[in-house]
């Protein structure tokens, strides 16, 4: 069975040059070392002319024993948000960037949320994409959900999975005070809080309401499940048993982490995930059992159709 990292990022020269010609985030500046990503409510940051390369990626896979990884846009670039006019171009580049990946590599679909559209989705999974991939506030609360629902319906008919990773920071602090953050700050406020939102939509009414949807939280939904017992105390009612169509890429994260999570949902609903080239993680051990489940057996349970009635 082949091993799979299931959370890459890899801009394409498509979706480069889209990004180039903007003036307002998100944006790329052009300069002698790269790339400076200019994002709504965050830091500059530098993206590396390593970080884009292709060729060098395909060797950390053979290096990290990785047969496949899955390359999807950042949602916290904040792409699927613009309106429809500027969304569609970078959106277009996406898709035709992953079209142009070698072997090995497989791209997450991306959908623009000025006006969500079910056909979109079936757009992106003609052109091969394994899902769809969407940014956490799109499912931040049940009102959001709602509007996000038939894009989760039609994936559902597909069987083909839903990836939420953090979104863009919220308006309020997308401001000049983003300058005077140190660059881990959103990743460890904002991005979890909405991790943590989505994963209770979902766990609220998401499931309800789409029974045979296979999910991936990416940073494992921020440790929401984590929460249970206060959801439980607050909520009046019992703490939810694991959802085994819901998963957890293991981005950001150690064995203290990846142990407390293990003892709530159990070792069945974690995927390797690296968040490359973001991080630069070591892979899980193929040859041990939990590196087999991480890389291997969770990832086909993610990634494959379950059979009628598989779940009755």
């Amino acid at each position: 069975m082949e091993t799979v990292d299931v959370h890459q990022h890899l801009l394409s020269e498509p979706l480069i040059a889209e990004l180039a010609r903007r003036r307002q985030p998100p944006a790329l500046v052009s300069h002698r070392d790269g790339w400076t990503f200019r994002v709504a409510g965050e830091p500059d940051s530098l993206l590396s002319f390593e970080a884009i390369n292709v060729s060098l990626r395909a060797v950390e896979l053979r290096r990290h024993g990785i047969d496949r990884a899955l390359v999807s846009l950042s949602t916290a670039l904040g792409i699927e948000t613009l309106p429809a006019e500027e969304a569609m171009p970078l959106l277009e580049a996406h898709h035709l960037g992953i079209e142009e990946l070698p072997a090995h590599f497989d791209g997450w679909g991306a959908v623009g949320l000025d006006e969500p559209w079910p056909a979109d989705v079936d757009a992106a999974l003609a052109r091969g994409c394994v899902g769809i991939s969407l940014p956490a506030p799109a499912l931040a609360h049940p009102d959001a959900l709602e509007r996000v629902s038939p894009l989760l319906a039609r994936l559902e008919e597909h069987d083909a999975p839903l990836f939420i990773h953090p979104g863009p920071v919220a308006a309020g602090a997308a401001n000049s005070a983003a300058a005077s953050l140190p660059p881990w700050w959103p990743a460890l406020t904002d991005y979890v809080a909405q991790m943590q939102a989505a994963w209770f939509t979902f766990l609220h009414i998401g499931r309800y309401a789409h029974p045979r949807l296979r999910v991936l939280f990416a940073m494992l939904a921020g440790g929401a499940p984590l929460q249970l017992e206060r959801y439980a105390a607050r909520s009046g009612g019992a703490a939810a048993a694991p959802d085994p169509l819901v998963f957890y890429d293991t981005s950001s994260y150690g064995p203290r982490m990846l142990r407390a999570m293990i003892d709530t949902v159990g070792a069945a609903q974690l995927v390797y995930g690296s968040d490359r080239p973001v991080l630069d993680p070591h892979a899980p051990q193929s040859h041990t059992e939990f590196g087999r489940a991480l890389l291997s057996t969770n990832a086909h349970r993610l990634l494959t159709p379950q059979p009628t009635g598989a779940l009755a």
